[in-house]
């Protein structure tokens, strides 16, 4: 581990985070749900609201994706996603839906402080986030898509967005 300079879990668990948390709105399927612990871990965010019938752990099929990520990120459960931004609003951050919208900002636009707590809202493999949810959000943020699809696996579309998010950040945890 040391020569790849990866944290233990006690580590990971004293250092300090990236003011950032993913916000999941009723995700299907357990192994979006482990591949955005993986990835939250990897870019030491804050933690990850799962909401709605988004599953939680411990699960196998979570466990299997995840490979040990349960174990570092905190994660809380909210039984209404519009529950979760409201109070994450009230806890100083500002929340956007990853969602293609009327007056969503491409994400290679979005620009926000790197000292600004964020909170970023990933949909429903099929129905994207809630419209209830979207009407609570700071705006929206949408990959730019090219090609003839104009949708990302949940998975995937967290992976981009919490990367482009964390790259200014990065600096402060080297």
């Amino acid at each position: 581990m040391d020569e790849l300079s990866r944290k233990s879990v006690e580590q990971f668990k004293a250092a300090d985070k990236n003011s950032i948390i993913a916000v999941l709105d009723n995700i299907r399927s357990m192994h979006n749900v482990g591949s955005v612990f993986r990835t939250a871990d990897a870019f030491l965010l804050e933690g990850i609201c799962l909401c709605g019938y988004t599953p939680q752990p411990p699960h196998r099929d979570i466990h299997k994706t995840a490979l040990g990520a349960t174990d570092t990120i905190d994660w809380m459960h909210f039984a209404e996603t519009t529950i979760a931004v409201k109070e994450l609003k009230e806890r100083g951050y500002k929340v956007y839906a990853v969602e293609q919208a009327a007056q969503s900002i491409s994400l290679e636009n979005f620009t926000a402080p790197a000292s600004e707590k964020l909170a970023v809202v990933f949909g429903n493999e099929v129905a994207g986030v809630n419209n209830e949810v979207i009407a609570l959000c700071d705006g929206c943020i949408e990959i730019p898509q090219l090609g003839m699809k104009h949708s990302l696996n949940i998975s995937v579309a967290a992976g981009i967005v919490l990367y482009k998010l964390s790259e200014p950040r990065l600096a402060f945890f080297k």
